[in-house]
């Protein structure tokens, strides 16, 4: 049976952002609080919005978001939260500030602890509610703008997915003047993390002929522009046609994702390293597009189609040299991983949200030798 949920309001374009004090008053919220980062804050971001809601007065700010939201990192904005007597959330960023906004929304009327909401043990059913999220993403990859979940990483060394409907921001201002001063690297990664999306969405096994047209024309925007966005930061086409890559991408990935996802929170767990979620899913795409390709005939046959190849062609192959040209790493290792964190890291894939919604089933010894290839 398939089901249906795309819930969320989205207003994209050029100059979108201009539309939050509006839309706050509309919301009836009278104190919202502004999750971010200090890059954005240094930036001077945090600051322009802060400055066009003056007719909401002084105006909270968490700007302690890591570039992997953590347990601690929630639990210190809840408290913010709280001591501001705050009634709503402006997630401003990446996915790190997206995420870890959704968090401190749904302990801030559900309560904690956390990890009771996970869903692999039923932690949905305790879900009793969130306080209003309004989403300004300011970078192109993650989609967390448009998606029912958000990921943490939890105190006890595991990085959980929670997943609800209820996570959904109200209200999501995609504007891709946020992102124009997106460095390459920054801007390589968070793209290869949308185009990602898209190709584990369409992959996925359930039945959702929308989810698998949103998943192709997400991907056909994002592989004709990344490497336009990459080369120059300025052109706001490709800009435009990135960030709808990216909201296009989670607005498929309601579907599920794969074993690319499963194996990058696995190594994105490990802390002392604090590795790239996308850059982390560009590397492992091939090696899970190999894995996945006697599955996925007839998808592969579309993916082809919408990526501009010939018949046949290698999609892992295709992404290597994607790869190559954005300046991304070439393996795990150049990231720092080694092969003997493998036996650490395949159990926490094992039990990842993303596993079960793989092309084939993967299995702990197949996990093994997919971390080993992407080395």
């Amino acid at each position: 049976m398939a089901i249906l949920n795309y819930g969320t309001t989205i207003r994209f374009d050029f100059g979108a952002v201009g539309y939050l004090p509006t839309a706050l008053e509309k919301l009836g919220v009278k104190r919202p609080l502004v999750v971010s980062d200090e890059g954005l804050r240094a930036a001077g971001l945090i600051d322009r919005i802060v400055e066009s809601l003056e007719t909401f007065g002084s105006v909270p700010v968490y700007d302690g978001t890591p570039g992997n939201p953590t347990e601690r990192a929630v639990t210190a904005a809840l408290m913010t939260y709280q001591s501001e007597d705050c009634d709503s959330i402006i997630c401003l960023g990446g996915g790190s500030p997206m995420d870890l906004g959704k968090a401190v929304a749904l302990l801030a009327v559900s309560g904690g602890p956390l990890d009771q909401y996970d869903p692999m043990k039923g932690g949905n059913k305790r879900v009793k509610g969130v306080a209003p999220l309004i989403a300004i993403p300011t970078t192109a990859g993650t989609g967390s703008e448009a998606s029912t979940g958000f990921v943490i990483s939890m105190d006890d060394g595991r990085k959980l997915t929670f997943v609800n409907q209820l996570f959904i921001p109200k209200l999501s201002l995609c504007d891709p003047e946020l992102t124009l001063g997106l460095s390459p690297q920054t801007t390589a990664a968070t793209g290869m993390d949308a185009i990602t999306h898209c190709i584990e969405a369409i992959l996925a096994p359930g039945v959702n002929p929308p989810a698998d047209g949103i998943g192709l024309d997400g991907l056909w925007r994002g592989w004709r522009h990344l490497q336009r966005a990459v080369e120059d930061g300025s052109d706001r086409q490709a800009r435009w046609e990135m960030m709808m890559a990216s909201t296009e991408g989670a607005l498929a990935f309601v579907k599920g994702l794969g074993a690319v996802h499963s194996m990058s929170h696995a190594a994105g767990r490990i802390k002392s390293l604090r590795l790239h979620h996308g850059t982390l899913n560009a590397v492992i795409l091939p090696a899970v597009l190999r894995f996945n390709e006697k599955a996925c005939t007839t998808a592969y046959a579309r993916i082809r189609q919408v990526m501009g190849l010939r018949d046949g062609a290698d999609l892992a192959v295709e992404i290597e040299r994607m790869n190559a040209k954005i300046g991304l790493p070439n393996g795990l290792s150049a990231m720092g991983l080694s092969a003997d964190l493998i036996e650490d890291m395949v159990p926490h894939a094992m039990s990842d949200l993303a596993n079960r919604t793989n092309a084939r089933p993967v299995s702990a010894e197949d996990y093994v030798t997919l971390f080993r290839e992407a080395m």
